[in-house]
């Protein structure tokens, strides 16, 4: 279905003009020329985007754009004003307006902005459904719904009910260990014990303890007989995370346990049996390591009856939002128990710098980000400032144009006056914040806006007094 666009304009010619416009671009198109009439259809309208004009006599632009905020701050609202007075600029995005053109409306400008607020609009609504959605949408404490999830969620689905030995492959904190234990869940063993260790976190020398367990006296310190996890396993799962950093010498013998389902204690003559499902978990490339002689091929084949490959957070889409809702959820509940229930609000302005950001630590990043805002959040609003400089500064190594036809694209100087313009209005309009924010000086700034407002009064007559340095 077409998006849907209200324009607001009291100027009849105006008004139809800007109408076709629009309606060129393929949007569904609501006029008026009325303010107040705008203001009852913005009230009860499915609107994706409000574009008003500045200077109407009944009830400025700044005005209407302000009282739309009051009771519909989901939709976008741009002022549009011949006028080109970069103050009225600021004072609208102080209203609320989420950007600024001024007349002549270019029609490819007008379709990039209508483009970018409706997309705005839709990360809103985004945010709004994955608030009501993260709590269901989960398997065990699995979360999310985007299609490399839901190839895992279907894998997992498929294996759990089996006895088939499982590797999960995946970046370092992608949560492989909540695989296994989804994979152990669905299972028939669901009801025995979960064991898990990470074989990276255990020396070498003490591993095979760990694992086959040892008798008494069979070294030093083995003051009394204890039993290993694979005996503690019995009945349920084995989980063996980061077995690419287990030692040859270690493959082996782990090797020969699974073939005969028992161990043998350190120190000990008896064999013991073992009856329990093998899941395993690497962030090596295995293969490769097998083809370098780092990990036996034997042990491989193994392990690996079923691959499952977690993907990383980059490629996870809307999961980003929602396990960021679920987290800071998590992170506020725990933190400030004196309140019975806590809902941490996500602007799209916040949910923007995590979808753009690449986690190269994954979930286990996400969820320390979220920790950090809600221990720096006032009250039960998120604030992008709050997040770390590394996720708010963060540029893509390339640059994507979404633009298939040349004549879309903007010149570098209308670039540089809208990305002022966006600066003024994340900073409510605090020149000094902006200098600092753009990397200018503040004559700088100044001197860049005192350019673009007069390029734009050579269009119109109207000409207002010179934006001051003072703030």
């Amino acid at each position: 279905m077409k998006e849907q666009i209200l324009i607001v304009d009291d100027d009849q010619d105006q008004c139809d003009l800007l109408t076709t416009l629009v309606s060129r671009l393929d949007y569904r198109v609501t006029s008026t020329t009325s303010p107040d009439e705008a203001l009852s259809l913005a009230a009860s309208g499915p609107f994706d985007a409000i574009l008003t004009d500045l200077g109407m006599s009944s009830m400025s632009g700044t005005e209407l754009c302000a009282r739309i905020m009051a009771s519909r701050a989901d939709v976008p609202v741009i002022v549009v004003t011949g006028v080109g007075s970069m103050e009225r600029a600021v004072a609208s995005m102080r209203a609320g307006a989420y950007d600024f053109l001024n007349k002549p409306v270019d029609s490819n400008v007008l379709g990039i902005t209508l483009q970018r607020a409706v997309q705005h609009r839709h990360l809103r609504d985004e945010i709004k459904r994955l608030r009501e959605q993260a709590p269901d949408a989960h398997v065990g404490s699995m979360i999310g719904d985007s299609p490399p999830m839901k190839r895992v969620l279907d894998l997992i689905g498929r294996v759990g009910p089996t006895e088939a030995s499982v590797l999960i492959c995946g970046e370092t904190g992608t949560g492989k260990e909540l695989v296994a234990r989804a994979v152990h869940s669905a299972g028939p063993r669901r009801s025995g014990p979960f064991v898990a260790l990470n074989c990276a976190a255990v020396p070498a020398t003490l591993l095979e303890s760990e694992l086959f367990g040892h008798a008494r006296g069979a070294f030093t310190d083995a003051k009394g007989a204890r039993e290993g996890l694979f005996v503690r396993a019995s009945g349920g799962t084995m989980f063996l995370d980061e077995i690419g950093e287990m030692p040859l010498e270690m493959q082996t013998k782990l090797l020969r346990a699974l073939q005969e389902r028992t161990v043998r204690p350190i120190g000990s003559n008896d064999e013991l049996p073992f009856d329990t499902r093998i899941v395993t978990a690497t962030h090596r490339d295995l293969e490769n390591d097998v083809a370098e002689r780092r990990f036996r091929e034997d042990l491989y084949y193994r392990v690996n009856v079923v691959k499952i490959p977690v993907p990383p957070l980059r490629e996870r889409g809307s999961d980003i939002l929602m396990l960021a809702t679920h987290f800071l959820r998590k992170a506020a509940e725990r933190t400030r128990k004196g309140e019975v229930e806590v809902e941490m609000k996500m602007p799209p302005q916040f949910a923007a710098p995590l979808l753009e950001y690449d986690w190269p630590g994954n979930v286990r990043e996400l969820e320390n980000c979220m920790e950090r805002v809600v221990a720096l959040a006032r009250f039960d609003h998120v604030s992008v400032e709050d997040l770390p400089e590394k996720v708010r500064a963060y540029k893509p190594d390339k640059v994507k144009l979404a633009i298939e036809d040349s004549n879309e694209i903007l010149t570098l100087d209308e670039l540089a006056r809208r990305y002022i313009l966006r600066a003024l209005r994340i900073v409510g309009g605090n020149r000094s914040r902006a200098a600092e924010l753009l990397g200018l000086d503040r004559r700088t700034l100044y001197r860049r806006m005192e350019k673009y407002q007069q390029a734009s009064s050579e269009e119109g007559a109207d000409h207002t007094p010179q934006p001051s340095l003072d703030n």
